[in-house]
């Protein structure tokens, strides 16, 4: 797990670095992820961080899901300057980066309330998989604002947000899965390049994707056609791999 580590250190600069470049409408412009605006979605990262360090410092979000937990976090973070949520960023990544370092040796389970329960090791590799998401699909172009460089979407990169997606993607999309009629190979290319296999049974469908390209559609920031992805075989099973979703 020490590459999601230098990953998320990696990331972590170059959001500071994006950060500090940005203008007063530039943290106010919509972003990616629908609702938030980009000043929103480095408060969504600055808070699970937060919730490694001292979660006690959050509002109570009760039993609320996931997605609705990190709304209440984000809310009640909107009254802060961009200063200080880049400031609260940067000041509290890297006691949860290092914390986050401890877990990698750990061997017990960790429940995440709907998002299923992992191996506590692999904890680094969700955050990891978040920064790179929210960083390059949802603050860049074309679904965020930003515009200029992208940060890489090399291996030390890609690898760790792969990781955690072969690490849930059954258990995040059990029902769904399991609707298919056989398995649906899949061959990834480029950086962090390996095969999945979604399903069980005799190979009824297969596809092609960029590694990056797949980090996108598996979490349905992107189309096959516009990420160049090809599919053959059979299309129920094709129509149902499209349904899935990875958090």
């Amino acid at each position: 797990m020490g590459g999601a580590i230098e990953a998320l250190r990696a990331d972590r600069e170059a959001l500071l670095e994006i950060g500090e470049g940005l203008s007063d409408d530039q943290w106010g412009s919509p972003s990616g992820c629908p609702g938030w605006s980009v000043q929103d979605l480095v408060a969504h990262m600055g808070a699970l961080f937060t919730v490694v360090v001292d979660p006690s410092s959050l509002p109570d979000a009760g039993d609320a899901p996931t997605e609705k937990t990190q709304e209440i976090y984000v809310a009640a973070r909107r009254s802060w300057s961009p200063a200080q949520i880049l400031d609260d960023y940067r000041s509290v990544s890297p006691e949860a980066i290092d914390r986050l370092a401890e877990l990698t040796t750990q061997t017990f389970e960790l429940p995440l309330g709907d998002l299923g329960t992992y191996p506590a090791s692999a904890l680094a590799n969700a955050f990891a998989f978040d920064h790179y998401t929210h960083i390059r699909a949802d603050l860049f172009a074309p679904r965020g604002p930003l515009t200029g460089p992208v940060p890489p979407s090399d291996e030390l990169r890609v690898t760790p947000a792969l990781e955690w997606v072969t690490t849930v993607l059954t258990q995040q999309n059990a029902d769904t899965i399991a609707s298919l009629d056989g398995a649906v190979e899949c061959e990834l290319t480029g950086p962090g390049a390996r095969r999945l296999t979604i399903g069980d049974g005799p190979a009824t469908a297969q596809i092609t994707s960029g590694s990056a390209a797949f980090v996108r559609w598996i979490t349905q920031r992107g189309d096959w056609d516009e990420l160049g992805v090809v599919a053959t075989g059979d299309p129920a099973s094709l129509a149902t791999v499209r349904k899935l979703r990875v958090f």
